[in-house]
């Protein structure tokens, strides 16, 4: 089984490309509209997958709050209802939110093709209501990554399925792949609901050779319910990502929802590497308030 850890630790090396630069007056607009979007920590770059530490620690840090897994151990086990209880009492002890909860299991169960996998994404929508978050993650990696239109086929209509259930619950299921922002539409419309939404992460997108500024902007703030920002094995802005440019198109679409640092810690120290990133990344978000 390939983890989600395993698989973009491997995309890393992938190809990408360099986003060029705006012109003069769409970057002065997007300085007038701001971002209004706040930047969380996933639990697994904390090390503490499914572990409720992950909250103070990433209050610690100085993120705007947390991303948590459903399961623990790389998606072997779920969490169990007392473990989401205790997620929610750190958050609300520590005044410090919980952004959205990723669902790992599907690394094992994948969606594309195992019946398993709507269940798991069934079950999971409950989980997300009682510790009110809104967002789901649904990965799509290694074995379990899309590569047919067939395969993707399958998923939009395991989804349009799923559809109701997520959305009498106020549940956002996100998409979270290798593919272009057009296929995820595609998914999105066959889907049927508008409880199903891309999961958009640059770095994943950028490795696979897609140019991450165009697609936010073909997206736009209506079809993305939270964002990855991350250039691993690279620190923020020392990679091949151009994150003034991601910054810019997000702060011109209006973009307000969760931002997660999925980043590696290249120097092993994950304090003072994701203090790092976080840093850089609030200081150009504040560039283009």
């Amino acid at each position: 089984m390939h983890t989600r850890r395993q698989f973009l630790a491997t995309a890393a090396g992938s190809a990408a490309v360099m986003i060029g630069s705006r012109p003069a007056a769409l970057m002065a607009r997007a300085r007038r509209a701001g971002v209004k979007f706040r930047f969380g920590a996933p639990d697994w770059n904390l090390d503490l997958e499914g572990n409720p530490k992950a909250v103070a620690f990433a209050k610690e840090l100085g993120f705007d709050g947390v991303q948590f897994s459903l399961t623990n151990d790389n998606g072997k086990d779920w969490i169990g209802d007392d473990v989401l209880d205790q997620f929610v009492a750190e958050s609300k002890r520590l005044g410090f939110p919980l952004a959205s909860v990723c669902l790992n299991i599907l690394h094992r169960n994948y969606l594309k093709s195992d019946p398993l996998g709507v269940k798991r994404v069934a079950d999971a929508i409950p989980m997300a209501k009682r510790v009110g978050v809104q967002v789901i993650l649904l990965p799509f990696f290694g074995k379990g990554a899309l590569n047919t239109p067939a395969e993707m086929d399958y998923v939009g209509d395991a989804l349009k399925e799923l559809g109701p259930q997520a959305e009498k619950a106020g549940i956002i299921l996100g998409l979270e792949d290798t593919i272009s922002a057009k296929d995820n539409v595609r998914i999105m419309e066959r889907s049927k609901s508008p409880a199903v939404l891309t999961y958009y992460d640059v770095g994943n997108s950028t490795g696979n050779g897609f140019n991450v500024v165009e697609e936010i902007r073909w997206l736009g703030k209506a079809r993305i319910c939270e964002m990855h920002l991350k250039d691993n094995p690279h620190y923020l802005g020392e990679g091949k990502i151009n994150f003034p440019a991601v910054i810019d198109a997000l702060g011109d679409i209006g973009f307000d929802k969760w931002a997660e640092l999925e980043c590696d810690a290249p120097s092993k120290s994950i304090p003072n590497d994701m203090r790092r990133n976080l840093g850089y990344i609030r200081k150009l978000a504040g560039a283009h308030a």
